[in-house]
């Protein structure tokens, strides 16, 4: 059994039990060795923001093929997880392709940092912590953030003591 909250991604728990279903796999029928593998790969493009809403209709089309033709009981039940998290969850699969933002914040690649003008004094230590040079501004003005730059690290945010760095 396993409990979760509304902390947690489902598209990611999805993610995370594909991955052990696939690593798990003993590789003798190819609807579980190859199957898995391009289940995982849409649900990577999805937790990464590259992703379209056909990928969806995929996820499923392919979950029930590997269901009805897999050898054993692993690659039976391996979509199982998948086709749970879409049938309970859609809305944060479609959250992650469409508005390619994850609501709880757990898909590294779909974060978003950005400052708030208002509350960013020009203090220069999120700039001085960012590992990539991607934070530009001058000492006492505010700073801004290129999202072509930004690796997504979260340095800036931890580093901020006037709550100017926002994690969206």
């Amino acid at each position: 059994m396993i409990i979760l909250d509304d902390s947690d991604c489902m598209v990611s728990n999805a993610k995370f039990f594909m991955e052990f279903t696939q690593d798990e796999s003993c590789g003798k029928c190819v609807p579980c060795r190859e199957g898995t593998l391009r289940m995982l790969e849409i649900l990577n493009r999805i937790t990464d923001g590259n992703a379209t809403l056909e990928d969806l209709d995929k996820l499923e089309r392919l979950a029930k093929l590997i269901q009805k033709t897999s050898l054993c009981g692993l690659g039976q039940n391996a979509p199982n997880p998948v086709l749970s998290v879409l049938k309970n969850f859609r809305e944060e699969f479609v959250t992650h392709i469409v508005e390619k933002r994850c609501p709880t914040q757990k898909c590294q690649k779909l974060i978003r940092y950005e400052i708030d003008p208002e509350k960013c004094t020009g203090c220069t230590l999120c700039a001085r912590r960012c590992p990539v040079p991607c934070i530009s501004g001058t000492a006492r003005k505010p700073h801004s953030i290129d999202q072509e730059r930004c690796i997504k690290c979260g340095e800036c945010f931890k580093a901020c003591k006037f709550d100017a760095v926002k994690k969206l």
